[in-house]
Protein backbone atom coordinates (compact mmCIF):
# COMPACT_ATOMS: atom_id res chain seq x y z
CA UNK A 1 0.00 0.00 0.00
CA UNK A 2 1.48 3.02 -0.78
CA UNK A 3 2.38 6.07 1.76
CA UNK A 4 1.17 9.22 1.86
CA UNK A 5 3.62 11.89 1.18
CA UNK A 6 3.70 14.57 4.10
CA UNK A 7 3.34 18.31 3.20
CA UNK A 8 6.15 19.93 4.22
CA UNK A 9 5.47 24.28 5.24
CA UNK A 10 7.78 26.84 6.03
CA UNK A 11 6.89 28.60 8.82
CA UNK A 12 7.55 32.02 7.75
CA UNK A 13 5.51 31.21 4.86
CA UNK A 14 2.69 30.65 7.16
CA UNK A 15 2.88 33.67 9.25
CA UNK A 16 2.91 35.71 6.09
CA UNK A 17 -0.59 33.98 5.30
CA UNK A 18 -1.98 34.57 8.52
CA UNK A 19 -0.85 38.03 8.21
CA UNK A 20 -2.46 38.62 4.89
CA UNK A 21 -5.80 37.42 6.40
CA UNK A 22 -5.54 39.52 8.90
CA UNK A 23 -8.34 42.46 9.57
CA UNK A 24 -7.59 45.41 11.95
CA UNK A 25 -11.27 45.31 12.98
CA UNK A 26 -11.05 41.66 14.58
CA UNK A 27 -8.14 42.66 16.33
CA UNK A 28 -9.41 46.18 17.75
CA UNK A 29 -12.60 43.69 18.72
CA UNK A 30 -10.41 41.01 20.80
CA UNK A 31 -10.34 43.36 24.04
CA UNK A 32 -13.83 43.15 24.14
CA UNK A 33 -13.45 39.38 24.90
CA UNK A 34 -10.69 40.00 27.46
CA UNK A 35 -7.98 38.84 24.66
CA UNK A 36 -4.82 40.92 24.36
CA UNK A 37 -4.02 42.02 21.09
CA UNK A 38 -0.38 42.64 21.56
CA UNK A 39 0.79 39.87 19.86
CA UNK A 40 -1.61 39.27 17.41
CA UNK A 41 -2.82 39.85 13.98
CA UNK A 42 -6.79 39.88 14.12
CA UNK A 43 -7.16 36.89 12.08
CA UNK A 44 -11.11 35.37 12.79
CA UNK A 45 -10.99 32.01 13.45
CA UNK A 46 -13.02 30.57 10.81
CA UNK A 47 -10.11 31.96 8.69
CA UNK A 48 -7.50 29.83 10.95
CA UNK A 49 -9.55 26.29 10.54
CA UNK A 50 -9.88 26.97 6.63
CA UNK A 51 -5.96 27.60 6.45
CA UNK A 52 -5.38 24.44 9.32
CA UNK A 53 -7.38 22.63 6.70
CA UNK A 54 -5.58 23.63 3.42
CA UNK A 55 -2.36 22.87 5.31
CA UNK A 56 -2.70 19.40 6.08
CA UNK A 57 -1.65 17.85 9.78
CA UNK A 58 2.22 18.54 11.10
CA UNK A 59 3.50 18.29 13.92
CA UNK A 60 6.97 19.91 13.12
CA UNK A 61 5.07 22.83 11.70
CA UNK A 62 2.55 23.01 14.63
CA UNK A 63 6.26 22.52 17.07
CA UNK A 64 7.67 26.04 14.80
CA UNK A 65 3.89 28.00 14.95
CA UNK A 66 3.88 27.60 18.57
CA UNK A 67 7.39 29.44 18.81
CA UNK A 68 6.13 32.21 17.07
CA UNK A 69 4.35 33.18 19.88
CA UNK A 70 1.96 34.88 17.66
CA UNK A 71 -1.59 34.16 19.10
CA UNK A 72 -2.79 33.01 15.67
CA UNK A 73 0.43 31.11 15.27
CA UNK A 74 -0.16 29.40 18.51
CA UNK A 75 -4.37 28.53 17.61
CA UNK A 76 -2.93 27.43 14.14
CA UNK A 77 -0.63 25.47 15.82
CA UNK A 78 -3.34 23.53 17.81
CA UNK A 79 -5.46 22.80 14.52
CA UNK A 80 -2.65 20.93 12.67
CA UNK A 81 -0.50 19.13 15.54
CA UNK A 82 -0.81 15.26 15.40
CA UNK A 83 -2.71 14.26 18.74
CA UNK A 84 -0.55 10.89 18.77
CA UNK A 85 2.80 12.94 18.13
CA UNK A 86 1.61 15.26 21.18
CA UNK A 87 4.62 14.63 24.25
CA UNK A 88 3.40 15.05 27.98
CA UNK A 89 6.11 17.49 27.79
CA UNK A 90 5.38 19.42 25.16
CA UNK A 91 1.63 19.54 26.78
CA UNK A 92 3.26 21.58 29.79
CA UNK A 93 5.59 23.82 27.83
CA UNK A 94 2.74 24.73 26.02
CA UNK A 95 0.70 24.88 29.50
CA UNK A 96 3.35 27.69 31.02
CA UNK A 97 3.20 29.47 28.22
CA UNK A 98 -0.89 30.23 28.15
CA UNK A 99 -1.63 34.00 28.80
CA UNK A 100 -5.52 34.11 28.31
CA UNK A 101 -8.37 31.80 28.01
CA UNK A 102 -8.60 31.95 24.14
CA UNK A 103 -5.39 30.00 24.05
CA UNK A 104 -5.71 28.25 26.78
CA UNK A 105 -9.20 26.94 25.40
CA UNK A 106 -8.41 26.45 21.87
CA UNK A 107 -5.71 24.03 23.27
CA UNK A 108 -7.25 21.91 25.13
CA UNK A 109 -10.76 21.90 23.10
CA UNK A 110 -8.84 21.42 19.66
CA UNK A 111 -5.82 19.16 20.26
CA UNK A 112 -4.87 18.09 24.06
CA UNK A 113 -7.87 16.40 24.62
CA UNK A 114 -7.54 14.05 21.77
CA UNK A 115 -4.13 13.03 23.13
CA UNK A 116 -3.46 9.94 25.65
CA UNK A 117 -2.27 12.19 28.57
CA UNK A 118 -5.44 14.08 29.07
CA UNK A 119 -6.51 12.61 31.93
CA UNK A 120 -3.50 12.44 33.83
CA UNK A 121 -2.85 16.24 33.14
CA UNK A 122 -6.57 17.44 34.70
CA UNK A 123 -4.87 16.39 37.98
CA UNK A 124 -1.82 17.33 37.47
CA UNK A 125 -2.62 21.14 36.18
CA UNK A 126 -5.27 21.75 38.64
CA UNK A 127 -3.07 22.15 41.44
CA UNK A 128 -1.13 24.66 38.98
CA UNK A 129 -0.79 28.14 40.70
CA UNK A 130 -0.95 30.28 37.96
CA UNK A 131 -4.42 31.26 36.43
CA UNK A 132 -4.29 29.85 33.39
CA UNK A 133 -2.24 27.08 33.85
CA UNK A 134 -4.79 25.83 36.73
CA UNK A 135 -7.69 26.83 34.17
CA UNK A 136 -6.10 24.58 31.73
CA UNK A 137 -7.00 21.68 33.79
CA UNK A 138 -10.63 22.33 33.86
CA UNK A 139 -10.97 23.74 30.28
CA UNK A 140 -9.44 20.34 29.42
CA UNK A 141 -12.08 18.54 31.67
CA UNK A 142 -14.58 19.94 30.08
CA UNK A 143 -13.22 19.19 26.26
CA UNK A 144 -13.07 15.79 27.27
CA UNK A 145 -16.35 15.42 28.52
CA UNK A 146 -18.01 17.05 25.29
CA UNK A 147 -15.64 14.81 22.99
CA UNK A 148 -14.69 11.52 24.75
CA UNK A 149 -17.14 8.97 24.35
CA UNK A 150 -15.14 5.74 24.69
CA UNK A 151 -14.23 6.63 28.47
CA UNK A 152 -15.79 5.13 31.05
CA UNK A 153 -18.08 6.77 33.44
CA UNK A 154 -16.11 5.78 36.52
CA UNK A 155 -13.02 8.17 35.05
CA UNK A 156 -15.22 11.38 35.19
CA UNK A 157 -16.88 10.49 38.78
CA UNK A 158 -13.20 10.20 40.33
CA UNK A 159 -12.62 13.61 39.12
CA UNK A 160 -15.06 15.23 40.97
CA UNK A 161 -13.21 15.98 43.82
CA UNK A 162 -10.86 17.80 41.78
CA UNK A 163 -13.56 19.92 40.76
CA UNK A 164 -14.91 20.33 44.07
CA UNK A 165 -11.32 21.01 45.46
CA UNK A 166 -10.46 23.89 43.31
CA UNK A 167 -14.22 25.18 43.62
CA UNK A 168 -13.08 27.62 46.53
CA UNK A 169 -10.42 29.57 43.69
CA UNK A 170 -11.96 33.14 43.37
CA UNK A 171 -9.90 34.33 40.00
CA UNK A 172 -12.37 34.93 37.11
CA UNK A 173 -11.51 32.26 34.78
CA UNK A 174 -10.43 29.38 37.09
CA UNK A 175 -13.95 29.46 38.53
CA UNK A 176 -15.68 29.88 35.04
CA UNK A 177 -13.32 27.09 34.36
CA UNK A 178 -14.45 25.14 37.37
CA UNK A 179 -18.18 25.77 36.65
CA UNK A 180 -17.31 25.14 32.78
CA UNK A 181 -15.82 21.74 33.43
CA UNK A 182 -18.86 20.10 36.15
CA UNK A 183 -21.69 21.38 33.36
CA UNK A 184 -19.98 19.86 30.67
CA UNK A 185 -19.74 16.58 32.83
CA UNK A 186 -23.06 16.35 33.71
CA UNK A 187 -24.76 17.58 30.71
CA UNK A 188 -23.03 15.19 28.52
CA UNK A 189 -21.94 11.90 30.26
CA UNK A 190 -24.54 9.44 31.74
CA UNK A 191 -27.65 9.67 34.04
CA UNK A 192 -25.39 8.48 37.07
CA UNK A 193 -22.32 10.83 36.25
CA UNK A 194 -25.74 13.89 36.15
CA UNK A 195 -26.88 12.21 39.89
CA UNK A 196 -23.00 13.04 40.87
CA UNK A 197 -22.32 16.54 39.28
CA UNK A 198 -25.65 17.78 40.86
CA UNK A 199 -25.03 16.19 44.45
CA UNK A 200 -21.58 18.33 44.12
CA UNK A 201 -23.29 21.22 42.83
CA UNK A 202 -25.87 21.44 45.73
CA UNK A 203 -22.63 20.24 47.78
CA UNK A 204 -21.17 23.63 46.91
CA UNK A 205 -23.87 25.64 47.49
CA UNK A 206 -24.61 24.86 50.86
CA UNK A 207 -20.46 26.20 51.61
CA UNK A 208 -19.21 28.77 53.43
CA UNK A 209 -16.97 29.66 50.68
CA UNK A 210 -18.42 32.08 48.55
CA UNK A 211 -16.86 31.29 44.97
CA UNK A 212 -17.57 27.73 45.81
CA UNK A 213 -21.43 28.78 46.26
CA UNK A 214 -21.41 30.94 42.38
CA UNK A 215 -19.98 27.54 41.20
CA UNK A 216 -22.67 25.77 42.77
CA UNK A 217 -25.77 27.78 41.57
CA UNK A 218 -24.02 28.27 38.37
CA UNK A 219 -23.98 24.40 37.63
CA UNK A 220 -27.48 23.89 39.02
CA UNK A 221 -29.28 26.69 36.30
CA UNK A 222 -27.85 24.80 33.86
CA UNK A 223 -28.27 21.12 34.62
CA UNK A 224 -31.20 21.83 36.05
CA UNK A 225 -32.53 22.42 32.11
CA UNK A 226 -31.04 18.41 31.23
CA UNK A 227 -33.55 15.77 31.57
CA UNK A 228 -32.05 12.02 31.80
Amino acid sequence: MPTTKRKHHDVDDVVAKLKRLANKQTRDGMARYGLPSDNAFGVPFGLMRTLAKDLGRSHKLALALWDQKWYEARVLASLVDEPALVTPSQMDRWCRDFDNWGICDTVCFHLFDRTPHAFTKVKLWSRRRAEFERRAAFALLASLALHDKTTGDGDFIALLPVIERAATDDRNFVKKGVSWALRSIGRRRSKTVFTESMKLAQRLIKSDDATARWVGRDVLRDLARVKK
